[in-house]
């Protein structure tokens, strides 16, 4: 489905990916995981189309979008659930689902999913016209992804989305991301700090370093590989 080759991609003059090639296959849950400037987030951006790669090749069921804006990727089935939520405060629930859903045309689609949505995450559907800056920071990052949701995307990209959330709140979002997956499969590429959940819900995962891929295995191989353990579960 998602073919990244030998991307490299910069902030300014820093160069912050440096040769990264992976794939992801229709249905999966790939996770990629590292320490804090490792590039993660840059991959994902530059997926997205926010950070374009410099050079190497993004492709996307077959086609190149490297060189596509992020409306143009959007518009394609590709979602991106930004690291800190990023909701929009001053509009309500229900306004910033409006805005997941702002390339769509088909309002019956639109209302069968702002119902999946709202099934999702109850609490949502009480605060509906709640404004998105006064939710706590779990109820943020549901809204977060059901705003995702709502463009109804083939690829959702998820960054960090456990960051800053109370341990209960952290257990019921990754119950969400296998449920996403295996309800809509919906494919999910999650960049997650938190590698001993991330590998337990993925079918495959990444570690990545200082720009570059390290290692890349089955998840369960990596969640028993003593380095892995070492450096990032804590182990």
């Amino acid at each position: 489905m998602l073919e990244l080759k030998d991307i490299r991609s910069y902030y300014g003059n820093i160069q912050a990916i440096k040769g990264v090639s992976l794939t992801i296959s229709e249905g999966e849950i790939i996770t990629l995981i590292g320490g804090n400037g490792a590039g993660k987030t840059t991959t994902l951006m530059s997926i997205s189309g926010i950070v374009p790669p410099r050079s190497g090749e993004i492709l996307f069921m077959g086609e190149p979008i490297h060189e596509k804006s992020p409306d143009e990727i959007v518009s394609m089935g590709i979602c991106q659930v930004p690291e800190g939520r990023r909701i929009f405060p001053f509009l309500t629930v229900m306004e910033n689902l409006d805005m997941g859903a702002f390339l769509r045309k088909d309002k019956d689609g639109i209302k069968k999913d702002l119902e999946y949505i709202y099934d999702l995450f109850p609490i949502l559907a009480e605060r509906r016209h709640q404004a998105g800056g006064t939710l706590s920071g779990g109820e943020q990052q549901m809204l977060a992804i059901s705003r995702a949701l709502m463009a109804r995307p083939r690829l959702l990209l998820m960054d960090e989305p456990s960051l800053g959330l109370a341990p209960l709140v952290v257990r019921r979002i990754f119950e969400i991301i296998e449920q996403i997956n295996r309800e809509n499969n919906t494919t999910i590429f999650l960049v997650e700090q938190n590698a001993n959940l991330a590998l337990k819900v993925a079918n495959r995962g990444y570690v990545m370093e200082n720009g570059l891929i390290t290692m890349a295995d089955d998840a369960g191989k990596l969640l028993a590989n003593e380095e892995v353990k070492r450096a990032y579960l804590g182990l």
